[in-house]
């Protein structure tokens, strides 16, 4: 597990333990043991079973912890997703901790298994962006993978992107050549992509080489076909753009190649899961 994620668990259990949970320590005998079954009251795509295990694992490592659905699996109402056995005290200081991070991460696959459902049978991609919970990146974008989806950029370093604001800064095609030969020399690994937000643009980006992308902002279907037009296979297209499960199919009908949704992150509900005692 990235020591990330690791700092995040841990982090987040400081924050709802602090000095201890006195709530079992005082109403829970030391020597009480128990089992317990995480539930699902609706369905979903299983996404965090990873993380709600090493909840229950930082706060007791000799607690017993079965994944009885793994990650990317669908679940149905009732079924079990995860069962853990050992001290009560330990098993309810880590309930409410592990369920967060599952309900949550299971509600990001499950947004994003619809969005991905939407769109076929286009061979299309759906990706997810930036907009994520600050210091949860990591395992809300391997949520959306759990769902079928596909990552973006992970973040400013692995990928390129000049948007809106970079070409209010710069936007001379002269001087973004030279900065894509210079990316191009020095960090040879990372993907060059543009966002346009008319055709005029579209056009003026394909006179320039060393471009993987363009990002198509806020266009009209009709205007992404005719990007798609232009570009003729040229350069990946990306739509993005205030796009929803109305809208996202005919999107994928235009022939870009992917699609962007900040909602499979921003905008996930969380599931409705329960841990039962026994």
């Amino acid at each position: 597990m990235e020591s990330s994620v690791s700092a995040l668990i841990h982090a987040a259990i400081a924050e709802d333990v602090g000095t201890g949970d006195v709530t079992s320590l005082y109403f829970i005998p030391e020597q009480s043991r128990s089992r317990a079954e995480i539930v699902a009251r609706e369905p979903g795509i299983v996404s965090g079973s990873d993380i709600a295990t090493a909840v229950f694992h930082q706060i007791d490592p000799a607690l017993e912890v079965e994944v009885c659905i793994p990650n990317g699996s669908p679940f149905k109402p009732g079924d079990i997703l995860l069962k853990a056995a050992g001290g009560t005290r330990s098993l309810l200081t880590a309930e409410r901790t592990a369920l967060n991070f599952l309900q949550r991460l299971c509600g990001v696959a499950t947004q994003t298994q619809k969005y991905v459902e939407a769109v076929k049978p286009h061979p299309v991609q759906v990706w997810d962006t930036r907009k994520t919970t600050p210091g949860w990146r990591l395992i809300e974008k391997a949520a959306v993978k759990h769902g079928g989806g596909t990552n973006h950029r992970m973040g400013l370093y692995d990928h390129a992107m000049v948007k809106d604001n970079h070409l209010a800064a710069n936007s001379d095609l002269t001087s973004l050549q030279a900065a894509i030969h210079k990316l191009r020399a020095e960090r040879p690994g990372v993907r060059v992509q543009l966002e346009a937000a008319t055709l005029q643009q579209v056009a003026d980006f394909l006179t320039l080489d060393g471009v993987d992308m363009l990002l198509l902002d806020n266009m009209s279907t009709d205007q992404q076909r005719e990007a798609v037009k232009l570009v003729n296979g040229k350069l990946w297209l990306e739509a993005s753009g205030g796009i929803t499960l109305d809208t996202i199919k005919d999107v994928a009908a235009t022939g870009v190649n992917a699609i962007s949704v900040g909602a499979l992150t921003h905008s996930a509900r969380a599931l409705d899961l329960a841990l039962d005692l026994y």
